[in-house]
């Protein structure tokens, strides 16, 4: 198993925080990760992006060629990342910045307004009714990630000295 995630925005809208937070997440459950951050000189204003690999086995770089996740802050974002995500891959769109609708069709998109939600949670809190959605969209982003992840596992297999195949195991599982 694999996950390679893509964050990127303008520097200060949190997308390196957003890599980082994936990492340490990916370690708790005993992942082997990478986080790797890119950002202009400018820094805040200025364009950031950050990739985060995931995996059950030792990570051999942490360039990620295609993704299965996007996560755009900026229309610039998209622009220049949307083509890297992978047939059947998610992409979460701030919609707050971004007001064009993703071309692509192979692809599954949240469209999350982002930049109100977090001043609003910070101003005054969200009502129960955006609570409920929020965590409606968290968990069917959760369940379309653990979905690939399992798709992933189950086209996986462990290859002997003597070319015999078997599938993958992996080192633990979670109910959920």
């Amino acid at each position: 198993m694999e996950n390679k995630i893509i964050m990127a925005g303008f520097g200060g809208q949190g997308v390196l925080s957003i890599g980082k937070f994936l990492a340490y997440a990916g370690m708790e459950e005993n992942l082997e990760v990478t986080w790797m951050p890119s950002y202009g000189p400018e820094m805040r204003g200025g364009t950031a992006n950050c990739s985060v690999v995931m995996s059950d086995r030792p990570v051999g770089s942490p360039v990620i060629a295609t993704a299965d996740c996007l996560i755009v802050m900026n229309k610039p974002s998209v622009a220049k990342f949307i083509g890297m995500v992978k047939k059947d891959g998610v992409v979460l769109v701030n919609s707050s910045l971004i007001e064009d609708k993703i071309e692509r069709t192979d692809v599954k998109v949240y469209y999350i307004p982002a930049n109100e939600l977090a001043h609003k949670a910070k101003t005054e809190g969200l009502t129960e009714e955006e609570i409920i959605e929020r965590d409606r969209l968290r968990q069917e982003y959760l369940a379309a990630f653990r979905q690939n992840l399992r798709a992933q596992l189950d086209n996986t297999y462990l290859v002997d000295d003597h070319g015999n195949k078997r599938p993958l195991k992996p080192k633990h599982t979670k109910k959920h």
